[in-house]
């Protein structure tokens, strides 16, 4: 047998699966990557050297009104070590500097005190200026222009009235955007639902460029770059993170050059081969990503990428707010089938809410069954979706088993979120990003 502790919610749930039956294991090699300094230290060095930019508290001098966009409660930004050492240097510029964190929700609810305390730390959530973003909130938002896909650019007016704006995030594989962080931050950060609608629709969702680890000619990133151009988005801190959610990698510098260079250490160790398998095992690699059903599609998508058509995906993961978005769940429970046709008939510029993250489920339940193995959200929700739920990874795979047979081959994915899967001449292609 062989032993997996699987990131679940805020802790790991163990799992044992039968040496003659096991496919593969399919591994960032991130995981195993030993950073020479520790967290605060790379993210000093990024600062002290950034890339094709003038340093951060260069940039600050004689620019009085400064934004810094960061990542809500949904991400694993270490916000706690990057933004202390972000508003040192803006302050060594400028000692007058009015700083605002713009926090950057997208299409997500709002953060809750308590979630922005454990982001911020609680004497820097009590000692800074910190605003919310709101998609719907029209009189916070400005008219930017329009998409390079058409679609109308719609950004919050903070950041566009901003003297200098910079962000902070991080740098995983991307469902549909290639790699997040960088031009992210603006779009769909902190953009106006019309412009993520815009953004997100159905023709670029099934683009055959909009995949992880696929930037180059990616339709969606086109889009999110000009976005971030437009606010002018002048500096970045991205972090590459572990399966422990610790940095092992920091850049900073230019908004394209320096999240760039992210990429391409990313790419290089998430890069793995496909294995496939009538049975694939994943995560989404646990808190906070692992909050909500809606979510899971990223990690699905590895999954997807490694099952044998009409195999089964058993997805592990606590799901304590649970399914995430009343349309998905709406939408699915009329049919994977129906859903997908509906999506696909839906005009670029009439996109709905949370219509791309329901038209990958519709997707890869058309081609798989899936399992979802939760103690905190309500089985009924997931079936009346079309899928499956369990208590237990055991029963889990006696429901597996019932559909593929129980000598059927397995592939595990311990985080499907820090994965780019593809064929082997893949490889070189991310190392290239």
């Amino acid at each position: 047998m062989t032993v997996f502790n699987l990131p679940y919610g805020k802790g790991h749930m163990e799992i044992r699966i039968p040496d003659d039956r096991l496919v593969g294991v399919l591994e960032s090699r991130a995981a195993a990557y030993r950073p020479t300094a520790t967290e605060a230290e790379q993210v000093r060095a990024a600062l002290e050297n950034p890339i094709g930019s003038p340093g951060l508290r260069d940039l600050a001098k004689g620019r009085d009104k400064v934004v810094i966009i960061t990542s809500d409660h949904t991400r694993p930004v270490p916000t706690r070590i990057i933004a202390p050492q972000m508003l040192a240097e803006i302050r060594r510029g400028n000692p007058r500097a009015d700083i605002t964190f713009l926090v950057a929700t997208g299409f997500h609810r709002a953060s809750t005190r308590g979630e922005l305390a454990e982001k911020f730390g609680p004497e820097l959530l009590a000692a800074e200026k910190i605003v919310l973003h709101d998609c719907t909130d029209a009189a916070a938002l400005t008219h930017a222009g329009r998409l390079p896909s058409g679609g109308e650019l719609v950004i919050n007016r903070l950041a566009m009235e901003a003297d200098l704006l910079v962000a902070e995030g991080f740098i995983e594989p991307h469902v549909f955007a290639g790699f997040s962080g960088g031009r992210k931050s603006v779009l769909p950060g902190i953009v106006s639902k019309v412009t993520v609608l815009a953004n997100h629709c159905a023709e670029f969702v099934m683009h055959e460029k909009a995949r992880s680890g696929s930037p180059d000619g990616n339709p969606m990133h086109i889009d999110m770059l000009h976005a971030a151009r437009t606010a002018r988005l002048a500096f970045i801190v991205n972090v590459v993170l572990d399966a422990d959610r610790k940095i092992i990698r920091a850049v900073a510098g230019d908004a394209e050059q320096a999240h760039l260079a992210g990429c391409r250490f990313l790419g290089e160790l998430a890069a793995v081969e496909a294995r496939p398998a009538d049975i694939v095992v994943t995560t989404n690699g646990g808190y906070p990503l692992d909050r909500n059903l809606y979510q899971h599609g990223k990690s699905l998508c590895a999954a997807e990428a490694t099952c044998r058509e009409g195999g089964v995906i058993i997805a592990c993961g606590a799901m304590i707010d649970g399914i995430g978005s009343a349309e998905m769940y709406a939408d699915l429970k009329t049919g994977a089938r129906a859903t997908m046709e509906r999506i696909m008939a839906v005009d670029r510029n009439a996109t709905v809410p949370d219509q791309w993250a329901t038209q990958i489920m519709a997707r890869i339940m058309l081609k798989h069954m899936i399992i979802f193995v939760t103690r905190e959200c309500d089985h009924r929700l997931i079936e009346d979706m079309g899928c499956r739920a369990a208590d237990t990874f055991a029963a889990a795979m006696a429901m597996a088993e019932a559909i593929v047979g129980p000598r059927a081959g397995i592939t595990v994915v311990p985080d499907g979120v820090a994965v780019i899967v593809g064929q082997p001449a893949d490889r070189a292609r991310h190392a290239d990003i």
